[in-house]
């Protein structure tokens, strides 16, 4: 009897783990500027709704924010304080106030 190779193979898989250097988003400050006709309980209540600050938080802010022009009012990954800046403003606009948000890379 001839002897008949299987001609079977033994594949084997390799197991690739990466390993990615995560590198955290850059950061930006949220900074609420001081107008005229804004009202503060408004900007309070914004604080507290949207940057969820406490009562006392939110009003030392705004007290900011009016003595000094502007104020930082929180520190958010590029997208979300993006998203914040947008929501702040429409809900501004819809309540007839002209509150303005820029964003400031963290320093």
């Amino acid at each position: 009897m001839d002897k008949m190779s299987t001609g079977t193979a033994t594949k084997t898989k390799q197991k690739i783990t990466a390993k990615l250097d995560m590198v955290p988003p850059p950061k930006y400050n949220v900074v609420f500027l001081n107008d005229n006709v804004t009202s503060m309980d408004f900007v309070v209540a914004v604080l507290m709704e949207l940057f969820e600050h406490s009562p006392e938080t939110a009003a030392d802010l705004t007290m900011r924010i009016h003595e000094q022009g502007q104020a930082s009012v929180a520190v958010l990954p590029f997208e979300i304080a993006e998203s914040k800046a947008v929501e702040v403003t429409l809900l501004a606009r819809n309540n007839n106030f002209p509150l303005n948000v820029k964003l400031e890379p963290e320093s």
